[in-house]
């Protein structure tokens, strides 16, 4: 099966246009959960693709508000790649979504695309998955307020985190999805806004400012402080030692679920991102 099978057309895909601004991208960064969006120019010639804005590039250039200025350079595939090249370049690049590029942007093919195939027998889904499960798993406390769950989330540099109840059993699920949920855009505000922990409030963690922006990149965000275990999933699907990648692609693309813990009985072993699951093809 080749990349032409799976990936989503250049007539499908949202792509911002030079010139613009970063408010161009941040609709499709918070309602579509988009981690990037495909960069175009129209010139004399037709359309050019001069990369990508990706999430992160607006989190580190707050003040920056030129589309041209935040563009980067992207890994690029061909349509004709197979689905183990680009599961191998989404592996090497720590990439999401990679742009389809055949002398012009012709699509663009996503984690979740290669995942669809695992699930449907289109790419190799036969490891196991205790041998791509990881064992450095994030976890939280159900207690924590969601602020700084979420400033957490941030440290770790995952979109997840597994909760923990009082006797740190596993009680649910957190994701960045869960906090973009519930964030508010506050209009029409100079500043930020802040959730911060008042100087006797036991949570206070020198002053943490949680204003989202690791998730919905723009400056007037305001998240609940209300612990998590008001916001994670509790009803949680887990997957065991012996169940295969396909096993646990299915049941990622049938709940629309980005991880899995893996448990042994009561106990939990690791976590199996659906990105793990591409070490497997």
């Amino acid at each position: 099966m080749n990349v032409a099978d799976v990936m989503t057309p250049r007539s499908d895909v949202v792509t911002v246009e030079i010139p613009g601004t970063r408010d161009d991208v941040l609709e499709y960064l918070q309602e579509r959960s988009f981690s990037s969006v495909p960069v175009v120019k129209e010139t004399d010639d037709g359309e050019e693709f001069r990369g990508i804005v990706s999430r992160d590039a607006l989190i580190n250039h707050p003040d920056e508000d030129q589309l041209a200025l935040l563009t980067e350079d992207a890994p690029t595939i061909t349509s004709e790649a197979s689905i183990e090249e680009v599961a191998q370049l989404m592996l090497e690049e720590r990439a999401r979504r990679i742009p389809v590029f055949d002398g012009t942007l012709a699509g663009i093919i996503t984690v979740t695309d290669v995942i669809r195939a695992i699930a449907t027998g289109d790419a190799d889904g036969n490891e196991t998955v205790d041998t791509l499960t990881r064992r450095d798993v994030n976890s939280v406390y159900a207690g924590t307020p969601l602020t700084v769950a979420e400033r957490e989330l941030d440290h770790a540099r995952v979109p997840y985190a597994v909760v923990l109840d009082d006797e740190g059993e596993l009680c649910g699920m957190l994701t960045e999805v869960d906090i973009i949920d519930v964030a508010r855009v506050v209009e029409g505000e100079a500043e930020t806004g802040e959730s911060m922990a008042s100087d006797d409030d036991d949570w206070k963690w020198e002053s943490v400012k949680a204003v989202g922006s690791r998730y919905m990149p723009t400056r007037n965000v305001e998240i609940p402080h209300e612990p998590v275990r008001e916001f994670m999933t509790a009803d949680l699907l887990t997957v065991s030692k012996r169940q295969t990648a396909r096993d646990a692609a299915r049941m990622m693309i049938e709940q629309d679920i980005e991880q899995l813990p893996l448990v042994s009985g009561d106990t939990l072993v690791g976590i199996v991102r659906d990105i793990d699951l591409l070490k497997g093809v």
